[in-house]
């Protein structure tokens, strides 16, 4: 089912037949270095677990598509109770939505194909889902994805040091959140 579509860019629900592509792309060092971490390849026993087995109340895990081909991946998820305090949000009453998303084609990076996909996803979290609040938390050396979510309208908030485990180490992240372009 497609959740949303504008010009070559789409986003469909995430099927069992789609784990293939996951373990592609998630077996990729180009790939893992932003993602997951070139340490952690994705076998199809790791693609079952992560992506189909354990699912949080809420989250919906999507395919993008760009033309006729599918080239990553999207989920957004109501944020819970633990993130809320661990973000500071404890205080807000609104719908609070997280989203995390890759290209899993490199030969598409640089080329406007992510943005559109935060752009859009943003757009579908504001209108369809009625969010109050957007966030996510990129890891602090990724300056590329940093500049793609800044351009679509996220401010850096706060850092969070330690934050998520990639290629060995705990890594600081910066919860952004969607202020508007």
């Amino acid at each position: 089912m497609i959740l949303y579509h504008k010009k070559d860019l789409s986003v469909r629900n995430l099927e069992p037949e789609d784990a293939v592509l996951l373990v592609k792309w998630l077996s990729d060092p180009v790939v893992l270095e932003y993602y997951e971490g070139r340490d952690r390849p994705h076998d199809p026993a790791m693609v079952q677990e992560h992506f189909y087995e354990d699912t949080p109340e809420g989250m919906i895990r999507a395919i993008v598509c760009y033309g006729s081909e599918d080239i990553g991946y999207v989920q957004f998820y109501p944020i819970d109770d633990d993130e809320r305090a661990e973000y500071g949000f404890t205080d807000f009453a609104g719908s609070i939505y997280g989203m995390d998303q890759f290209i899993g084609e490199p030969r598409l990076w640089n080329k406007g194909v992510g943005s559109q996909l935060v752009r859009e996803t943003v757009i579908f979290l504001l209108e369809i889902k009625r969010a109050d609040k957007i966030v996510m938390d990129p890891q602090s050396w990724n300056l590329r994805a940093l500049r793609v979510y800044e351009k679509n309208g996220f401010v850096r908030k706060k850092l969070l040091p330690e934050h998520e485990w990639h290629e060995g180490e705990y890594k600081d992240c910066w919860l952004i959140e969607y202020c508007g372009t």
